[in-house]
């Protein structure tokens, strides 16, 4: 359907857009679980301290980093702390991945992917398309890949890849060279749930824009 605007490529976000998530990152109940997990781990750090060392840790990388719109790897972060926690010789780097996934599996609240999306996208299924993603690959790529979307995609773009997040127009400017579509923005269609991150950046380099809700109801998939 896409075709019939002479669409060749289109960017889809992520999260409100194929995936219908909900995480709360500042619960206790969080940490609790997580530091619980690591004490297997033989990593002895307290909720309270894990929350407060996560925390500062991030925004330090923040605002340490030169670009407008930072972005950190949360799998450094916890890498870190469970280095300075160790009650045992550990693998930093190996539990610093596990930690994230272990810390993104205990903040879930809801993780379902949009039925309309999904229909959507097989509307377009011979064009070439990707995803860009405010989001970290250490486990926003297993969440695709477990709702079953990872493969409808040529390739995802994760914030967390490159150091910095939308609406940084280099990720943009990225999609479309790797489908090969530098030279005719006006033939991309970026989809996606927020104006400032998805709509206003692809409009600057002269693609084309739509916000999902408006796709669902132009291709007739609203609930």
């Amino acid at each position: 359907m896409f075709e019939s605007c002479q669409i060749k490529g289109v960017i889809f976000d992520c999260y409100q857009t194929l995936i219908d998530i909900d995480t709360d990152e500042h619960s206790h109940e969080t940490y609790k679980t997580v530091s619980r997990w690591l004490a297997y781990q033989g990593v002895d750090v307290k909720p309270e301290k894990l929350k407060d060392s996560y925390m500062l840790k991030v925004k330090e990388r923040m605002d340490e980093s030169p670009e407008t719109y930072p972005e950190v790897r949360v799998e450094e972060v916890f890498a870190e702390i469970c280095g300075e926690n160790a009650v045992w010789r550990i693998n930093e780097k190996r539990l610093g991945v596990d930690t994230s996934r272990v810390f993104r599996a205990a903040s879930i609240r809801k993780l379902l992917p949009f039925p309309q999306s999904i229909r959507l996208i097989e509307h377009c299924i011979n064009i070439p398309k990707c995803i860009i993603s405010n989001g970290q690959r250490v486990f926003s790529e297993l969440e695709l890949r477990y709702l079953g979307l990872y493969d409808y995609f040529d390739f995802v773009i994760f914030s967390s890849d490159v150091g910095y997040k939308k609406p940084d127009l280099r990720l943009f400017m990225t999609a479309l060279k790797r489908m090969g579509l530098e030279f005719q923005p006006k033939c991309v269609m970026s989809v996606g749930d927020s104006y400032e991150n998805e709509l206003l950046p692809a409009r600057k380099l002269g693609m084309r824009a739509m916000q999902i809700e408006e796709a669902w109801e132009k291709f007739g998939l609203k609930k």
